[in-house]
């Protein structure tokens, strides 16, 4: 398949009191066209920044990227105009925010926030002309009816506070789906609700993303999510990738020490004790860790592993990891 979005060695640095917080530390990554990807890690890794990083919505003032390229369909988008930025976010990249609260704006109604976004998804096409008030209110509808909302038109009219946490989600993925995009990017879309309503919304996802055909970037710190969700996932730690896999392989032969703590953290229906977790926690951004990020929590470190920072090696079919255990040198 052809690659549709690919990060080459980005690095993102936050400006703070005390100097600059290194989150995002030569990460490497990409999707292919009609591709779901899962991006999994614990809180505080990186995958948000990530997220943000490739739609340049991180604020301008407050942040650095020294090293990096982030290619969309063979451009980059960090060095794109704004003009062409804008047709990227339009109608080539759409992003489902964590909070629905936060990605709606209160003082506008549902369909003013719809049309809004209608109408600059259907600025770079061929119908200009059709962009009329009744073909807006039209496609709204349509877009709401397909993410099973009722009673649609009474909707349009309704303010954000109106209306649940799952009705707020599902008219954000509507957002996200009123124009075919080449690549949706949901950040955590079901952090903020039960898990009835995060099943439904995950299954919604699902068949929208496969009727549209796609791609699909799932940032999520949920493992069972993503082996369901997902053909392929990458596991971050620290601000970098440190092993990617085929979802199925990556479940059944975790390779990376990082990858096989977290597997054994998440708690089993069948039972059977305790789970011993990873000691430590996140290490400080500001002061980051030489070599690879993980040394300091590993409980299989070498020297080498303080010293220097680890390349991918290629293991298997699409399975990758970035340890010295694995290393052919």
């Amino acid at each position: 398949m052809e690659t549709l979005l690919e990060i080459k060695d980005l690095y993102v640095w936050y400006k703070v009191f005390g100097g600059f917080l290194k989150v995002l530390d030569g990460l490497n990554l990409n999707v292919r066209s009609g591709e779901r990807v899962g991006v999994v890690g614990e809180s505080g890794c990186g995958k948000t920044t990530t997220a943000k990083s490739i739609l340049r919505i991180l604020p301008e003032k407050d942040f650095q990227i020294p090293k990096g390229e982030i290619l969309f369909k063979g451009e980059d988008i960090l060095r794109m105009r704004a003009d062409q930025l804008q047709k990227v976010r339009s109608s080539g990249i759409a992003m489902i925010f964590q909070d629905p609260t936060a990605a709606l704006n209160p003082v506008f109604t549902i369909g003013s926030q719809l049309f809004d976004v209608i109408h600059f998804a259907s600025s770079n096409d061929h119908a200009k002309h059709e962009r009329t008030k009744n073909r807006l209110k039209r496609v709204a509808i349509s877009a709401l009816k397909d993410v099973s909302m009722p009673d649609q038109e009474r909707l349009l009219g309704n303010y954000p506070i109106q209306l649940s946490g799952g009705m707020r989600q599902r008219v954000c993925i509507s957002m996200a789906l009123t124009a075919s995009r080449d690549l949706l990017i949901a950040d955590e879309p079901g952090t903020s609700l039960d898990v009835t309503i995060q099943d439904q919304i995950l299954r919604l996802l699902r068949e929208l993303v496969a009727k549209q055909n796609t791609s699909i970037l799932l940032i999520t710190h949920s493992l069972g999510v993503a082996r369901e969700m997902t053909d392929r996932i990458y596991v971050m730690y620290a601000g970098t990738t440190i092993e990617t896999a085929k979802s199925r392989d990556l479940f059944k032969n975790p390779l990376h020490p990082y990858t096989v703590g977290l597997l054994s953290s998440v708690p089993r229906l069948s039972g059977g004790g305790i789970a011993r977790g990873i000691p430590g926690r996140i290490p400080d951004y500001l002061n980051p860790p030489t070599g690879c990020r993980f040394h300091p929590r590993c409980l299989s470190v070498m020297p080498i592993c303080s010293e220097q920072k680890p390349s991918f090696v290629e293991l298997g079919d699409e399975h990758s990891v970035a340890c010295f255990h694995y290393s052919k040198e």
